[in-house]
């Protein structure tokens, strides 16, 4: 009875110290279960499958520049006590209010891009969910009618601002997808050599090709992220105190997002390329843990990303409202007229699949390319602002070797949205 007391308590100890350490790194927690959602899965597995692993330096070049940028942004964060909009708005002579006001309109704009292929993506796959599910597999529900009833819960659920009781639940869902890949990584990890060789910087002379890179940008350097970022870390509490958790939080954050990224890319090297599928279509992906067998396969993939999609429309369908909040200096209240009728409003644009030809997929990777195109508007203002001596102050000011990285990823973000320009052309 002794040992297992013990034990008990040794394994309470342990939880309770896991959750000291996710609490730690909150921010980054927050952003990898926005970043990592239905967009990475199709942007990723999407260019593993038309290019096997040639494209994998796109994604760590983009890794890198974006925990850059993250850690840029919380400090320019907790160094003012503002957030990002309120520092452009304020502090950048002339251009401060039209700039916010630009990034505010280009942000909604490209998460309403979004939210019509998320909720495409979401609907197919349920609906063939729905089928497999079915006695004979014949049954079949348009995916007008589904998307209708997702979006009166997800406005049901908001109404009354139980948010982190549903996230808990789409967590799960999202952990049992990411555990699935991971498990088919396994089984079908392509070469080293391709590993090795998707190193070496190249595009493919391919069609799509241009716009693939600038969606692995758009997904991973988000512009989105580094706002929402700015925040979060506010709502966070930290202060100047917390910038060395600011930059663990970022690392901890930008690992895990290239470190999943790299595995859906991974899968779709070794299982649709190999099969010469291009994942064009929301069939197409439930095909990527086909080597788990069968119908099972299909309906663990189904239940995965359906998860990792509603759990990512709920941020896109509240970015306007934050956005507009923030811009203003309102206080963030969910239940509020003005977020009510905004959220409404977004959600009117998950019926947009039901009207366009191009199929949600590639909706999806069209989305994260026109992010790509709008990270210059964020990462030179906070360059700017950064080396703005009466702001941060003497002791705050970025490094040389710092101001070489946003430097760098200025220039990242000018060719992507270039490849993003060339891309939709």
């Amino acid at each position: 009875m002794g040992k297992q007391r013990s034990e008990n308590k040794h394994k309470n100890s342990l939880i309770k110290k896991i959750l000291i350490a996710l609490s730690a790194v909150g921010p980054g927690l927050f952003l990898i279960g926005y970043n990592i959602g239905t967009g990475s899965i199709t942007t990723m597995g999407m260019t593993g499958a038309q290019h096997g692993m040639t494209l994998l330096w796109a994604l760590l070049l983009s890794g890198l520049f974006t925990y850059i940028l993250m850690v840029a942004f919380g400090h320019l964060t907790l160094v003012t006590g503002k957030t990002a909009l309120l520092n452009f708005k304020r502090e950048i002579p002339s251009v401060g209010k039209p700039l916010a006001l630009y990034i505010i309109g280009a942000l909604i704009l490209g998460e309403l891009l979004a939210l019509i292929g998320i909720m495409g993506i979401v609907a197919e796959l349920i609906q063939e969910g729905i089928r497999l599910a079915s006695a004979d597999g014949g049954l079949v529900v348009q995916t007008g009618w589904i998307i209708l009833v997702i979006s009166a819960g997800i406005f049901a659920v908001l109404w009354y601002g139980q948010y982190k009781i549903f996230e808990k639940i789409l967590t799960t869902f999202v952990i049992l997808m990411v555990g699935c890949f991971v498990a088919v990584f396994f089984m079908v990890t392509p070469s080293y050599s391709a590993i090795l060789e998707g190193m070496i910087p190249g595009i493919p002379d391919t069609s799509g090709s241009y716009r693939l890179v600038a969606a692995i940008a758009g997904t991973t350097c988000s512009a989105a992220v580094f706002v929402i970022r700015s925040t979060v870390v506010a709502e966070k509490g930290w202060t100047i105190g917390n910038l060395k958790d600011e930059k663990r939080d970022a690392f901890v954050s930008v690992f895990t997002m290239i470190f999943l990224s790299a595995i859906v890319m991974a899968v779709g090297a070794g299982t649709l390329h190999v099969m010469g599928l291009k994942m064009e279509t929301t069939l197409e992906m439930i095909r990527l843990l086909e080597p788990l067998g069968g119908d099972l396969a299909a309906f663990l993939m189904i239940v995965g990303i359906a998860g990792a999609g509603l759990s990512t429309i709920f941020p896109i369908v509240l970015i306007a409202p934050w956005l507009v909040a923030d811009y203003m200096g309102w206080e963030r209240d969910i239940q509020s007229p003005m977020f009510r009728g905004l959220i409404v409003g977004g959600l009117l644009f998950a019926f947009g699949s039901i009207f366009l030809e191009q199929t949600p997929p590639v909706l999806m990777v069209l989305s994260q390319a026109f992010q790509a195109a709008i990270l210059p508007a964020v990462a030179i203002p906070v360059f700017y602002l950064l080396n703005k001596e009466e702001l941060v102050g003497p002791d705050h000011l970025p490094s040389r070797k710092w101001n070489a990285g946003l430097v760098a990823v200025i220039i990242f973000s000018l060719v992507t949205t270039y490849f993003a320009v060339r891309g939709f052309f």
